[in-house]
């Protein structure tokens, strides 16, 4: 499996409640832990089982270096991460409450320099994977150039479409399978979530831009598949969330391990949600990710 992506450092502050503009919050516990969206994505798939190949671009510095040497620990094949000699490397600033919930303000870096060239390398890679998983924390042209060159080689894409932004028809009509949360789904769609009904009106306007299988992460209401013309509302585990800064992530990086190992749509969404809800109950964000052993099968 392929994950295309970015790899970030998240500067991470606990506090009582987020701050609102101009207010200064004292006691908050800091710590640092290693992110990026594609990276987290990477390491929660690796974790579970899956043999990764991770395409990134990183700075020329100890963040970078950090970054790869981690990669390298969970058995990530490393050869397409690229060391940037100009950009730093990705930094993500993280206020996390009492209640789990999290503001997030991101600085690219190298992340924003990841172009379609980069990928050249990288294209045989690319063509006889099973699978690539993409977000939407590199270049958009990146991203479409990815799924244009699996696409024409019968390689499922999945795209976590975060952070929220307009994406272009010629794009979507070469994803097989989507993965916004409710607010993404309303940012692609015109339509506001507010209920399981609106949830599945946003997922139909999805499919109708030719997009295979659509799910819809519905935080601690688990997630909403639509494929093949049918719903399945697939619960999450209960638990008592205390960081939930990379739940998306290990829910996309489990979901494309359960799909790779050839489970049905119900219960690669299923195995997902379980793992999402394991990462949920711990701080920070690659560190959250579990293990195959702690999800099962």
């Amino acid at each position: 499996m392929l994950v295309i992506g970015s790899s970030n450092t998240d500067m991470v502050v606990q506090a009582a409640h987020l701050p609102v503009p101009g207010e200064t919050i004292l006691g908050g516990t800091f710590f640092m832990n290693a992110g990026g969206k594609g990276a987290n994505q990477a390491v929660a798939a690796a974790r579970l089982g899956a043999d990764i190949t991770f395409i990134a671009k990183v700075g020329n510095d100890i963040f970078g270096k950090q970054a790869v040497e981690l990669f390298d620990k969970e058995e990530i094949d490393t050869r397409y991460v690229i060391t940037d000699p100009v950009n730093p490397s990705g930094v993500a600033l993280i206020t996390v409450d009492d209640l789990a919930e999290n503001c997030i303000v991101v600085a690219s870096g190298a992340n924003a320099a990841l172009l379609p060239g980069d990928l050249l390398a990288a294209e045989p890679a690319i063509k006889s994977t099973a699978i690539v998983l993409m977000q939407l924390e590199i270049p958009l042209e990146t991203v479409q150039f990815a799924a244009g060159l699996a696409a024409e080689n019968r390689v499922k894409v999945i795209l976590n479409p975060a952070p929220a932004c307009a994406l272009p028809d010629d794009l979507l009509e070469k994803i097989t399978i989507i993965t916004p949360n409710e607010t993404e789904a309303e940012m692609l769609t015109g339509i506001k979530i507010t209920d399981i009904g609106s949830a599945e009106m946003a997922a139909k306007a999805l499919a109708s831009k030719g997009i295979e299988t659509v799910i819809i992460t519905l935080g601690a209401k688990g997630a909403l598949l639509f494929t093949g013309g049918e719903f399945s509302l697939i619960p999450a585990p209960i638990v008592k969330a205390i960081d939930t800064t990379a739940a998306g992530d290990v829910f996309n990086g489990a979901l494309a391990v359960a799909i790779g190992e050839g489970k049905s749509m119900v219960d690669a969404v299923s195995f997902a949600c379980r793992a999402a809800a394991l990462s949920v109950t711990r701080l920070g964000a690659q560190a959250s990710a579990p293990y195959r052993d702690e999800v099962g099968k």
